[in-house]
């Protein structure tokens, strides 16, 4: 089996939102605790990046068998998060073959999506596995080769790493999502979801 690090995204201010998307309730647990969970059952290593609020999400999820990081400089954006989580895992998790990328906010990817970027994955190809909706658009949850390790840390403010699967495109392959990458943003957006699953 490879050794592949899962890497959540869970820093943001939820400005859009109005209050701590990581921290809606999701069923009988908070959202975060969800994406924890759908994560875990893969079988491979969870690294939380925390920011905004970390004080009140850290006692719901310090129970969960994850490596918990805190990014005090959250407020610069999504590529200084996952630069911060990923010196984390170069750090503590040297024998990983890759990093997958997932996001607070697509609570819809399930387990099984997960494993079906992992078993495209083949380490040592410098691979990156991207996630495609039934519109086309691809991207997040993202897993890159641990050869990228080091570029990813070079990442900055809001960029994310699309500059480097755009640099690396030849590299990229796809996997179908087709409609769980929708995200929530805004009340209406949480609401409609939770109206629709629960």
């Amino acid at each position: 089996m490879v050794n592949i690090t899962h890497l959540l995204l869970a820093a943001g201010g939820s400005n859009r939102m109005g209050t701590p998307k990581q921290l809606l309730p999701w069923g009988n647990i908070t959202l975060i605790e969800h994406q924890i969970n759908t994560l875990l059952e893969t079988g491979h290593n969870v690294v939380v990046v925390l920011g905004a609020y970390a004080n009140d999400i850290l006692p719901i999820i310090k129970k969960l068998p994850v490596t918990i990081c805190i990014n005090n400089n959250w407020e610069n954006g999504m590529g200084a998060s996952i630069a911060f989580g990923t010196e984390m895992i170069s750090n503590k998790f040297h024998d990983a073959s890759g990093v997958l990328i997932s996001l607070i906010d697509q609570p819809l990817v399930t387990t099984l999506h997960f494993q079906k970027m992992i078993s495209s994955f083949q380490p040592l190809k410098k691979m990156i596995i991207v996630s495609q909706s039934s519109s086309g658009w691809k991207g997040a949850p993202v897993l890159f080769d641990a050869g990228y390790l080091e570029v990813l840390k070079t990442l900055k403010l809001d960029e994310g790493a699309k500059k480097i699967m755009q640099q690396e495109s030849e590299n990229i392959q796809s996997v179908n999502a087709d409609n769980l990458l929708t995200d929530i943003d805004t009340p209406e957006s949480y609401q409609k979801m939770i109206q629709t699953l629960f």
